[in-house]
């Protein structure tokens, strides 16, 4: 089902990648809670004209990627089910760089790197800052079906936007891969052009933050979408 190893992304366009999304939530102000979505562009090749959360698949550098805190025990547990060992490290970190290149949100904490960072970090490096996993939960995994011009092995991050390291409403350092970026309240979300798969991720958060209190913490299981083989299966990771 995948890799045995965080390998080189293959030539073919097809094959199922490891990749990372995060899902920003506010609880705070008018519409709580709210998500941070963005729209992608009407020539992409995955998901065109369809409002997303910032995401994409793994660089083979992610899995050195140093942080200021680490992973959540629980959630790097879950993350080496069916898939390489520790490959919660290079997701975490694949999530974090995602949601800066395509937000220009950090999360992290001030700090030096003890390497010299590689070329899809050193915006985010010169902020004079190192990422930070321990905010990250995992909360959805979902392999997308045969058939689609992309496939990508997904998991799906959740956040609390009082864990940015930067100003919620600023995204003037993102890049222009995502438009229309702003806080969509959960309550409203299913209005815009979504995806099926984000549809079912948005229910499933809001099922997680109704049960969370001040502080999100790992779900009791994961939802896993798991289209791998021939027909399509849900389960979920304990």
């Amino acid at each position: 089902m995948t890799e045995t190893a965080l390998a080189a992304p293959s030539a073919d366009k097809t094959a199922i990648r490891h990749a990372a999304t995060v899902l920003v939530v506010r609880r705070d102000g008018p519409g709580a809670p709210r998500v941070l979505m963005g729209m992608r562009g009407a020539g992409a090749a995955f998901m065109p004209s369809k409002y997303v959360f910032p995401g994409g698949a793994l660089d083979q550098g992610d899995a050195e990627i140093p942080f200021g805190s680490p992973l959540n025990a629980t959630c790097a547990r879950r993350l080496d089910v069916e898939a390489p060992a520790r490959i919660g490290h290079a997701l975490a970190a694949a999530a974090v760089r995602e949601l800066w290149e395509e937000t220009g949100q950090i999360l992290g904490t001030r700090g030096e790197w003890p390497i010299a960072p590689p070329a899809d970090w050193t915006g985010f490096a010169a902020q004079g800052m190192t990422p930070s996993a321990a905010p990250l939960h995992f909360v959805f995994r979902a392999i997308t079906p045969p058939g689609r011009p992309r496939r990508f092995d997904a998991r799906f991050f959740l956040i609390d936007a009082a864990d940015l390291s930067t100003d919620p409403e600023d995204f003037s350092r993102a890049c222009d891969e995502l438009s229309h970026l702003h806080w969509v309240p959960m309550a409203e979300a299913r209005a815009l052009n979504l995806p099926f798969i984000t549809e079912v991720v948005l229910a499933e958060v809001q099922a997680v933050l109704a049960e969370s209190g001040a502080q999100i913490a790992p779900p009791a299981s994961v939802p896993f979408f798991d289209n791998s083989g021939a027909r399509s299966v849900f389960r979920r990771i304990d």
